[in-house]
């Protein structure tokens, strides 16, 4: 069973979050799924709802893949030096380092993405940039794999990302069969980018 760490934090983008926990929990045999947060406790969504993080960064804990969402609350985070520390952290030991939306902002700030390919919300997209020149930011793209680091465009791109990942874990048909399970349109191919294009960020 691998442990998937689901990072929240004040004002995360709900779907962000509860798009890949559904697809990965659709596998319970094969995910630990756990909420993380700085503190213990509930953790408000943009949208209102709280989830419950059982699991605090100092606890010392290491996770197989960790899952950083976006949402408004990102922006409070950029001088968050205990978030920015534990994301090195867990960077250095997990088997998969993961976001969605403005979740690669995060990542980019604490330079781990130094190097490698990586996406974003194309709304953001000029925002996110900001935090890092060392990353090679791709505008088209609905993710981008680089090694063990993945990346997804913006809220529902997360649960096409979870997917892709879940077949690179546990197969195809085991992606297949939670897309299923979710009555969900699985968009399978990362560089298939509908939402690029409103943004002038085709061919960018």
């Amino acid at each position: 069973m691998l442990t998937v760490a689901i990072v929240v934090f004040p004002q995360f983008e709900t779907l962000d979050a509860l798009g890949p926990v559904e697809m990965f929990g659709m596998h319970r045999d094969q995910f630990e799924i756990r909420m993380v947060a700085e503190a213990r406790g509930p953790v408000a969504s943009t949208h209102g709802p709280e989830v419950v993080a059982a699991d605090a960064f100092q606890d010392g804990k290491s996770y197989d893949i960790v899952l950083v969402p976006g949402g408004p609350g990102t922006r409070a985070q950029n001088d968050n030096a205990v978030m920015m520390d534990w994301l090195r952290e867990q960077a250095a030991k997990a088997q998969f380092v993961t976001s969605v939306c403005t979740g690669s902002a995060l990542l980019a700030k604490a330079g781990v993405l130094d190097g490698r390919r990586a996406t974003s919300n194309k709304r953001a997209f000029d925002w996110v940039m900001t935090h890092s020149d060392k990353v090679d930011w791709i505008y088209e793209a609905r993710w981008v794999e680089d090694g063990k680091f993945w990346t997804s465009s913006g809220v529902s791109a997360g649960m096409d990302m979870s997917l892709a990942l879940i077949a690179k874990i546990l197969g195809q048909q085991a992606a297949e069969d939670a897309a299923e399970w979710a009555e969900y349109t699985w968009h399978r191919d990362p560089n298939v980018d509908p939402f690029a294009v409103p943004h002038s960020l085709s061919g960018t």
